[in-house]
């Protein structure tokens, strides 16, 4: 019996990067939100067959998301900065989605989170605490993350992302 080397076994080729944006650096005001809202639609036109209302459910998402940011971390101190990043991720192409990021300077005393305790009448009254509804219910999928996953980097920031799918007009997810 001979035996014949094989040659190894053809791996797929890895799925090419899905279309990509430069990040974007804000400073961390509330009064800089409208020009991420106007940079984000005009990043968004770039993509071939995008459809409006969904540019719209992006735009209303990344509002909530960077006044989140500037609220409850340190981005909202004096020099402080916000990155939006915005990628069709190549593992997501097959499904097309849309992931858009937000990314802090690290954590404040404050965190964001969706208040689910509240009554009827307490919703009707707030006037505040629904940032991280919307995001919930509009996106197709969310999350957040530190910038570094190791203890000791814990204060460096925190990446918020949503993701949308490219294609519908409606956008719908248990936002996990």
């Amino acid at each position: 019996m001979t035996i014949v080397p094989q040659p190894p076994a053809a791996s797929p080729a890895p799925a090419a990067p899905g279309p990509r944006w430069e990040p974007r650096l804000y400073p961390g005001t509330l009064a800089t939100t409208s020009r991420v809202r106007s940079d984000l639609r005009t990043d968004l036109g770039r993509l071939a067959g995008i459809e409006p209302d969904l540019v719209e459910t992006v735009v209303l998402c990344a509002s909530e998301m960077f006044a989140n940011a500037v609220e409850h971390s340190r981005s909202g101190e004096n020099d402080g900065r916000v990155i939006r990043t915005l990628t069709v991720p190549a593992a997501s192409l097959a499904g097309a989605a849309l992931r858009l990021s937000i990314i802090d300077d690290g954590a404040r005393v404050s965190r964001p989170r969706i208040p689910r305790q509240r009554t009827r009448e307490e919703w009707q009254e707030a006037e505040r605490g629904r940032g991280l509804l919307l995001v919930d219910h509009l996106a197709t999928a969310w999350g957040a993350r530190r910038v570094v996953d190791f203890p000791f980097c814990e204060g460096l920031g925190t990446v918020i992302w949503a993701e949308f799918a490219l294609g519908t007009t409606s956008n719908s997810g248990d936002g996990r």
